[in-house]
């Protein structure tokens, strides 16, 4: 099928002017910030005497900048999901517009606001800690596992919106999703054998720890092996996924009766 540049980059703008409204702005930056504010400092009270409080905030701030992925997921569901309901999706394809360009602009949206969010979170915890030393290769870790992890949740929330057409069964669904995965993820502790079993195995096959582990790495200057492992492993992930999704997207309904 014939790809046009110019329509998926249409499709990438007019997604990206539809999610910079102040309510979902609100949403894809100010809650992460919230979370990182809040924890940061309200963790802190756990910590021995003596210890240095910017710490704390040094471990959550890469790994709430890696749950921007998660958020930039969400948006591509929502897209879709709310494109199908309303009937914009199917007023597109009478258009211009392919199925295949409609998913590519989609992808390229999350992928964008995936590394600009994780981009501000960085920038709020400059504010809050100060400079941190970063290295070249730092930086292409922080990028690359943010870029795979919003390709990756992006291609799992189409998957749920591909298929679900009640408004209270899709908003119940990814907030359950989105509460999961963020919080059963090493985003705001580390994971630790002392955890529940359970809780350890949702640790373990939970993208998102991989995801933050490799973003805290980067921007600690503590990255190793087991970071090429951690992308390996989201690459073979988001590469099943976005396979799923397509094959998803392209049997599903155009609209939603």
């Amino acid at each position: 099928m014939k790809v046009n540049s110019p329509n998926i980059l249409k499709l990438m703008w007019r997604n990206l002017k539809v999610n910079t409204d102040p309510g979902t702005l609100l949403f894809l930056v100010g809650l992460p910030a919230m979370y990182l504010i809040f924890f940061g400092y309200g963790f802190q009270s756990f910590a021995q005497t003596g210890a240095n409080p910017k710490e704390v905030l040094k471990f959550m701030a890469p790994g709430i900048a890696a749950f921007q992925a998660v958020i930039a997921g969400q948006v591509a569901g929502g897209m879709l999901w709310s494109d199908k309901r309303w009937g914009m999706l199917a007023q597109m394809l009478v258009g211009p517009f392919t199925r295949l360009e409609y998913l590519m602009g989609i992808m390229l949206t999350s992928i964008v606001l995936g590394l600009a969010g994780a981009g501000i979170m960085f920038g709020v915890a400059y504010l809050l800690i100060g400079p941190t030393s970063i290295t070249v290769v730092g930086i292409v870790l922080i990028l690359s596992a943010a870029l795979v992890g919003a390709l990756l949740f992006g291609s799992l929330t189409l998957i749920l919106s591909a298929f679900i057409k009640s408004s209270t069964a899709y908003n119940s669904v990814t907030i359950l999703v989105l509460f999961v995965v963020n919080f059963a993820s090493t985003v705001f502790y580390p994971f630790s054998s002392a955890l529940p079993l359970p809780l350890q195995y949702l640790f373990i096959i939970n993208p998102l720890t991989y995801v933050a582990n490799t973003v805290r790495d980067g921007y600690l200057t503590t990255y190793g092996v087991g970071d090429v492992t951690n992308l390996t492993l989201l690459l073979v992930g988001t590469v099943i996924l976005l396979f799923v999704a397509i094959w998803a997207y392209k049997r599903s309904d155009i609209s939603f009766v």
